[in-house]
């Protein structure tokens, strides 16, 4: 009795400490509203509508409006292309942190619709109002693509009801070609040489897919190859009569470089599935947690044909070097007076889409008293579904030597126009440069205009006169004697000649004679040799030869112009000729990732078309200004 009744003494403690401490978080939670509605209220005031983008007809579906600050008066405008089943159904929720000493708090109330959709098609959700402290908010409207049920399936006469439902659930889960495949999507079957084809592969499934990887992707001969960067959103679609679960697994554009029909091969992808497990219940408890495994199927996206057209020959013109787009083109010159030996920059930009990476360097066309540097190219382009978006600026520097008037003349940019299907040509202005007498120069003549009249002939300098007008008096040429200057001459001037060429000659043989001397001069050709075949294989998509071409074209290069065997080039040895030659630091580490950048470069399995065009871009550049300053020191 004594122990029953200490029992129930030590409940009653219990159930009385408790009662007490539900009441103080009682009062706690109570205290922390009452801050979670003061902060709440400091915040400004959003309306925020949110429901599917894509829905089934004959399926209901939610949507819901949600306000961070209690209101009155909410109002829905009519729906006249959707049924309200239910709603709205209110609900409201809050949260609370303390970090780094910094209180936050916040709340949200929700109104909720279940609707069914009357008819197929796209439509839109009018905006919602509620009013929060006397003002009156609105929310933004929805649009809803509505897309038609699964199609019936054929079923026997006999054995429906039961038989009929237990063999939808059958196809639901098995895994076969009707619920689980990839189709290849192409823009465009028929195209022109280097017109841009958007290609997609597209997963379609009714299984619950976790996971896919790429097993094997064609090679994409005859294409020049840029791919996009995508991020899988799961869509719903309707295809061939049924709804499918859909999500992009790779898109790239392709530009086709021959005319012709290509094949491009079929691909693998490998698929892992969610399936529920279908053995028999071991215990009471797994009828109430169902398990799934994964498992992996692989699935064939189907190749495609592409018949690619040969560009119109009528009307092409001489200009033309294969771009084809859309572009526009304008152009820009520093200034047009300067003075004589002083530099004068010229910007032309090409901005549109197409082929971007395959467009050559306008010509420009300067006088010959003009001396001109090696263009500056800089890219700014980015892979859309259209093709390679961005604008290209062409950067050319060159110096007048002598003063005068001269014109640059208009540059031409020509194209194929996809859709007109016809060539287009652009042209810049030309541009009228007044170049001024350079100071403090000797000798510094001027260019004669015309050689029209005495009127037009401008002086040359102070030994050179006019042709003499007036009277003048004619006499006789009398014959040279033997021994005279004139006959001494004779002989002396082949002799003179014999002997200057027989100096020169040797010391170019001598030069020859020297093989570090002559892999010195002929380096940058080498290079440029190298970089034009590296180029080739840039179009033909060949990564890894690539790579290995634009190695070889910088190491010969280095090797040739340091004077350095390439079995003892190295990168440390390479950074301290350079220092030695003055290079500048910043070319040094630009040419330092290049190497890095090609070493490495069969590592990395998601190099794409786009890294491979700006790393030749970056070598050709970095080759040029590295010959530019060794050359100065």
């Amino acid at each position: 009795m004594t122990n029953t009744l200490s029992l129930i003494s030590r409940k009653s403690q219990n159930l009385f400490k408790r009662q007490s401490l539900h009441n103080s978080l009682l009062v706690f939670f109570l205290l922390f509203s009452v801050v979670w509605g003061v902060g709440a209220a400091d915040e400004p005031v959003t309306f925020q509508a949110s429901g599917p983008s894509q829905v089934i007809l004959d399926r209901p579906f939610q949507i819901s409006f949600t306000v961070n600050a209690k209101g009155k008066d909410f109002r829905l405008p009519e729906i006249t292309d959707f049924d309200i089943l239910a709603g709205p159904f209110e609900s409201s929720s809050s949260s609370f942190s303390f970090i780094n000493g910094k209180q936050t708090s916040s709340v949200s109330y929700k109104y909720t619709y279940t609707l069914l959709a009357k008819n197929t098609g796209t439509f839109t959700i009018p905006s919602a109002s509620i009013t929060v402290k006397s003002q009156k908010h609105t929310s933004n409207g929805l649009s809803i693509q509505v897309l038609p049920p699964d199609a019936p399936q054929q079923q026997n006469q006999g054995g429906q009801g039961q038989q009929s439902r237990s063999q939808n659930q059958s196809d639901n889960t098995a895994i076969s070609n009707e619920n689980l495949f990839i189709r290849t999507i192409v823009s465009k079957t028929n195209v022109y040489e280097q017109e841009a084809i958007l290609m997609t592969y597209r997963l379609y499934s009714t299984l619950d897919v976790v996971n896919f990887s790429v097993k094997k992707m064609p090679d994409f001969k005859g294409f020049m190859k840029n791919d996009l960067e995508i991020q899988p959103q799961l869509q719903l679609e309707n295809y061939n009569g049924r709804n499918y679960a859909t999500v992009d697994l790779y898109q790239t554009v392709l530009f086709p470089q021959r005319a012709g029909t290509i094949d491009i091969e079929k691909t693998d992808f490998e698929v892992i599935i969610r399936v529920e497990n279908t053995s028999p219940r071991r215990s009471i408890f797994d009828s109430f947690f169902d398990t799934y495994t994964n498992v992996s199927r692989n699935v064939t996206a189907p190749g495609v044909k592409i018949n690619v057209n040969e560009l119109p020959t009528a009307n092409k013109p001489m200009a033309f070097g294969g771009s084809v787009g859309r572009f526009t083109m304008n152009s820009s010159i520093s200034t047009q007076e300067i003075k004589a030996n002083e530099a004068v920059t010229m910007k032309i930009a090409i901005e549109g889409a197409g082929n971007m990476r395959m467009i050559k360097n306008p010509v420009v066309k300067l006088p010959d008293s003009f001396e001109q540097y090696d263009p500056k190219v800089t890219n700014d382009f980015k892979v859309s579904a259209s093709g390679v978006n961005g604008k290209k600026t062409v950067e050319y520097l060159f110096i007048p030597r002598y003063s005068g008037e001269f014109e640059i003349p208009s540059v031409e940019f020509c194209y194929f126009d996809i859709q007109s299907k016809s060539y287009k040509t652009l042209r810049t202005p030309s541009y009228k440069l007044n170049v001024l007498k350079a100071e403090n120069v000797p000798g510094e003549t001027t260019v004669v205009d015309s050689y029209v009249g005495k009127e037009d002939v401008k002086q040359l300098a102070s030994d050179i006169r006019y042709i003499q007008t007036n009277n003048y008096k004619i006499v006789p040429e009398e014959e040279p004697r033997i021994g005279s200057l004139t006959s001494w001459l004779m002989y002396l001037i082949p002799l003179a000649i014999c002997l200057l060429l027989f100096i020169v000659l040797s010391r170019q043989a001598k030069e020859n004679a020297n093989a570090h001397l002559v892999k010195n001069k002929k380096a940058n050709k080498i290079a440029r040799k190298r970089l034009k075949y590296a180029q080739k294989l840039l179009s033909e998509g060949k990564k890894d030869q690539f790579y290995d071409e634009v190695l070889k074209a910088v190491w010969t290069y280095l090797s040739d112009k340091l004077s350095i065997p390439v079995a003892s080039l190295t990168k440390d040895r390479i950074e301290s000729e350079l220092n030695r030659n003055s290079v500048s630091q910043e070319l040094v580490a630009q040419l330092m990732q290049i190497l890095n950048t090609c070493e490495f470069a069969r590592y990395a399995p998601n190099t794409g078309q786009q890294e491979m065009g700006n790393l030749f871009d970056e070598t050709v550049q970095v080759i040029s200004t590295l010959e530019e300053q060794i050359k100065k020191n």
